[in-house]
């Protein structure tokens, strides 16, 4: 059947980064291109793509964003231009503060800096605390139309929170776009999974999850169609790349035969009925 909405291959790229940012944009490089050598129109690269900030001792953190933030967006602007292709890639912004955000950046392919979301949601859990040297954000994040498929911007920690995934959807995002780096632990790579396919599930929609794959987070990116079907996964380590025709029929195909949105009761009302004497 020939299909009658806008498709869009997406390739999901998992990295390893390091504190050395010039290694890092390397490998972004080279992700990109074989992106764009399997067709795809999209490529998302995980959080923390740019730097392995939380690695650096404070008195360098501030000017090495300083200095990589620009070089970063320098080369998805590149990237994106030489390889016809848009980017979303996490990485270290200046805040104007001590302590930088994790932000989300959007390229399109003339190479134009579209949104950057700043992360919402701080990975205070587990005994970890990322606020000890992030600036959170206070605007939620974008839904990007990208050659008419409407991408969400979800980073990380954030899928935890339905209610963000969901008011993306509510916004008319077909695909949610994760970028992660999530922290290996006892059931890590468990959540990591179930939480991804659930927000493909209970929101009817793609999502494409990009992970880091360092030694202390579970890698295993992976492109979830809207039945929770996983349709390319990653292994735990390793540099790699799946790629997959993302499709607004597939949604519309799942929305019919599961039209949750569609039927949830938000109008209901509990009303509380006194005993009587």
């Amino acid at each position: 059947m020939t299909a009658s909405n806008p498709a869009l291959r997406v390739a999901v790229a998992q990295l390893a980064p390091t504190v050395d940012a010039g290694v890092n944009r390397d490998r972004i490089v080279e992700l990109v291109e074989a992106a764009r050598e399997r067709g795809a129109r999209l490529v998302v690269l995980p959080e923390e793509s740019m730097l392995l900030a939380g690695e650096l001792d404070e008195s360098v953190r501030a000017d090495t964003v300083a200095r990589d933030w620009p070089l970063f967006l320098g080369l998805l602007s590149r990237l994106a231009l030489e390889n016809g292709t848009w980017i979303i890639a996490g990485g270290y912004e200046p805040s104007g503060e001590a302590r930088p955000h994790n932000s989300i950046a959007v390229v399109n392919p003339r190479g134009e800096l579209v949104d950057v979301y700043r992360k919402l949601h701080l990975y205070d859990a587990f005994s970890y605390r990322e606020s000890d040297y992030v600036t959170g954000g206070t605007e939620l994040p974008p839904v990007v139309l990208i050659e008419g498929v409407a991408v969400g911007l979800v980073n990380c920690y954030d899928i935890r929170f339905p209610e963000l995934s969901r008011d993306l959807v509510s916004r008319g995002a077909d695909v949610l776009a994760v970028s992660a780096a999530w922290v290996a632990g006892p059931r890590k790579e468990d959540h990591w999974t179930t939480l991804v396919r659930a927000r493909a599930i209970e929101n009817t929609c793609w999502v494409v999850a990009a992970s880091t794959s360092v030694p202390d987070c579970v890698g295993t990116s992976m492109i979830v169609d809207p039945l929770g079907v996983v349709r390319a996964q990653l292994p735990p380590a390793g540099d790699d790349l799946a790629v997959v025709d993302v499709t607004l029929d597939r949604i519309a195909e799942v929305r019919e035969i599961l039209p949750a949105l569609a039927n949830r009761r938000l109008d209901t009302r509990v009303t509380v009925q006194k005993n009587q004497p």
